[in-house]
């Protein structure tokens, strides 16, 4: 029998915990309701107390398997060959929404996802953290994205994209206008066909590992990829994504957590775009 590589036993446990760490469809879903949270440091809402606001919130203070992280080099493992993401992103109908504590778009149609380890992955929404929440060795950027898949089982699997100041970012650059209109309500509009393709993962490169969602209630057993390819966001944009935002939300990134023992991987050439 062919032994397995190191990298294949990974995935099997990673696949093992996955299937102990589900929960029921409500609670692997990120809160929309924005009153009941928020970023203000030292506030009885903030990030420090999420854990203790309701009972299905207990996983922001007790889980050992939290989200975001320090992506710090010397702890990265890297793997020259990998089970790749494989992507199937179409054009779908969306809306944009501003959820008080982020500015989201949600895919209505089902036909875009991505394939990890012979799993398929719907695209269900993105949004933006502003700055990151993820960090690369200390160092924090001025924006995230997050694409967030969810499987048929309630699994969920989070594309990360982190961006600095630069040239404006194409996406944003189409959205600017809708956005305005969402500025400071809890209002959603239609935007008509997107395509997803059009965030553009510039790099083939991600880190892996396994987290949770980054607000509440904090649900583990996310597949998290992050983009070690940085991309450029203008000033403006930056600012017009905190200034739609309510008062709370302007800076939307949970503090890092802590790793507990938790294996960060680099993959090289992980991303395949395909039709079907």
């Amino acid at each position: 029998m062919e032994k397995f590589s190191s990298s294949m036993l990974y995935f099997a446990l990673l696949s093992l915990l996955l299937f102990f760490s589900l929960t029921t469809p409500i609670l692997g879903q990120e809160v929309e309701d924005e009153r009941d949270f928020d970023y203000i440091k030292g506030s009885e809402r903030g990030p420090e107390h999420w854990g203790e606001l309701h009972e299905e919130w207990a996983k922001c203070k007790t889980g050992k398997m939290q989200s975001p992280i320090d992506l710090l080099h010397s702890r990265v493992r890297i793997i020259p060959k990998s089970a790749q993401i494989t992507r199937f992103y179409k054009p779908s109908k969306a809306v944009l929404k501003n959820r008080g504590h982020d500015i989201e778009i949600v895919w209505k149609d089902e036909n875009s996802k991505i394939e990890i380890n012979g799993t398929d992955y719907i695209l269900r929404q993105s949004h933006w953290h502003s700055p990151s929440e993820h960090t690369t060795n200390g160092k924090r950027y001025d924006l995230e994205v997050h694409m967030v898949h969810q499987s048929k089982d309630n699994s969920t699997a989070v594309i990360g994209l982190l961006y600095k100041l630069g040239k404006p970012n194409y996406f944003l650059s189409k959205l600017s206008e809708k956005i305005k209109l969402i500025s400071e309500s809890t209002l959603e509009i239609d935007v008509g066909i997107i395509n997803p393709v059009k965030i553009n993962m510039r790099g083939r490169k991600y880190y892996r590992y396994l987290g949770s969602l980054t607000t509440p209630p904090c649900t583990e057993g996310v597949i998290w990829s992050v983009n070690t390819e940085i991309g450029t966001v203008s000033a403006d944009q930056v600012a017009l994504l905190r200034e739609a935002v309510h008062d709370h939300a302007e800076k939307n990134a949970r503090p890092l957590q802590g790793i507990n023992g938790r294996k960060v991987q680099l993959y090289a050439h992980m991303i395949k775009n395909r039709r079907e």
